[in-house]
């Protein structure tokens, strides 16, 4: 018998978004996660918040949606809305019923900045890698330490003379005609109008200089755990710079081993990663003489840790994919960096998900 074409909507519903997610559904267990994490930070959200006035977005929702936003790749925190409106999946997760209704996209961002303001995303990271902890999951033994590009949001014809004065362009004023040829332009002499913190800088011979910044990773080398973040200016030192310093903080008392690629083979890094009780595991460049001689290399967690160590380029890829991290929807190290812990963080609760389902 052919059902009806019935399109009337009913007047009430019995249904909660809790019924219609699947309990097999992968959102759940990081959900899980989520909750514990959140009521760990309660105190640190009271701090933020006076206790007069209008209240504001609840943290707790406001962070499970920003998880979504990384999760799903939403490009936009006005699409997030957008999801949010109708999208019962996305309502279930942040907490919201399905007659609430979903905040403007301005006041969403509003509250975002505020929890930029109280350094919410590295206690967010920490709570993260506590829960890791209590699943031990993590080690205090090795670890590899590695940098990637995030190409800033601006252009290179944003790029001009520090302290030139603002000409209005002469055809098209939102994407004017610009001619480079025969300009020497450096970061010391020029600098973006759009981002003033990015800076020029090339991966490499053959590579394109653009407006980047650096993103900076401490993997335990374990299960793959992100256990330190930290974005930087692009800088061709940086790397070897935060590198040392992730190494000062390093868990446990004991000696461990800090795996990198050959970019951090130099006499300067291995000595420094020696005086701090840190066996360098970083590959032997061979272009020019290795500070890394058979002291090291002889031992077989040498041949161990160069397996491990690439792992981090799967943190890399999944930021750049799956949160878009490619290129930064913000500008300023702050604001890219606060991103880039909770995109970590994200990746990190993923993780610690299917590394639960394996176990079972």
């Amino acid at each position: 018998m052919r059902g009806p074409d019935t399109q009337q909507a009913h007047m009430f519903s019995y249904l909660s978004p809790e019924q219609r997610v699947p309990q097999d559904h992968p959102l759940r267990a990081i959900r899980q996660l989520v909750d514990a994490v959140l009521q760990a930070l309660g105190p640190q959200f009271h701090q933020l918040y006076s206790w007069t006035g209008r209240p504001s977005i609840p943290p707790e929702k406001l962070l499970r949606a920003l998880l979504l936003q990384i999760l799903y790749s939403v490009r936009s925190e006005r699409l997030l809305m957008e999801q949010l409106d109708y999208n019962l999946l996305f309502r279930w997760f942040v907490g919201l019923n399905l007659d609430d209704p979903i905040w403007d996209v301005t006041v969403f961002t509003k509250n975002r900045d505020r929890l930029l303001a109280g350094a919410i995303a590295q206690a967010f990271f920490d709570q993260v890698l506590a829960q890791a902890r209590q699943e031990d999951l993590l080690s205090d033994e090795h670890f590899s330490v590695d940098g990637t590009l995030i190409e800033a949001w601006a252009s290179l014809k944003s790029f001009k003379p520090k302290g030139e004065a603002p000409t209005p362009p002469p055809d098209d004023p939102g994407n004017p005609t610009v001619d480079f040829r025969g300009e020497r332009r450096r970061n010391a002499t020029h600098a973006s109008t759009t981002d003033p913190e990015a800076r020029l800088y090339r991966k490499g011979p053959g590579h394109e200089a653009k407006l980047a910044y650096l993103g900076h990773i401490l993997m335990d080398n374990r299960h793959g755990l992100a256990v330190c973040t930290q974005v930087t200016s692009a800088t061709g030192t940086a790397e070897r710079e935060v590198a040392l310093g992730m190494a000062t903080r390093l868990p446990g008392r004991h000696r461990v081993t800090l795996g990198g690629d050959k970019a951090y083979d130099t006499q300067a890094v291995v000595r420094m990663l020696r005086t701090c009780r840190i066996t360098p595991h970083v590959a032997r460049h061979t272009a020019r003489a290795s500070a890394i001689d058979r002291r090291t290399t002889r031992h077989p967690g040498y041949a161990v840790s160069q397996v491990r160590r690439k792992r981090v380029e799967e943190i890399f890829g999944w930021l750049k994919t799956v949160a878009l991290f490619r290129k930064t929807r913000h500008r300023g190290v702050a604001r890219v960096g606060w991103l880039f812990t909770l995109a970590t963080a994200a990746y990190n609760l993923v993780r610690i998900r299917n590394l639960a389902e394996a176990v079972a």
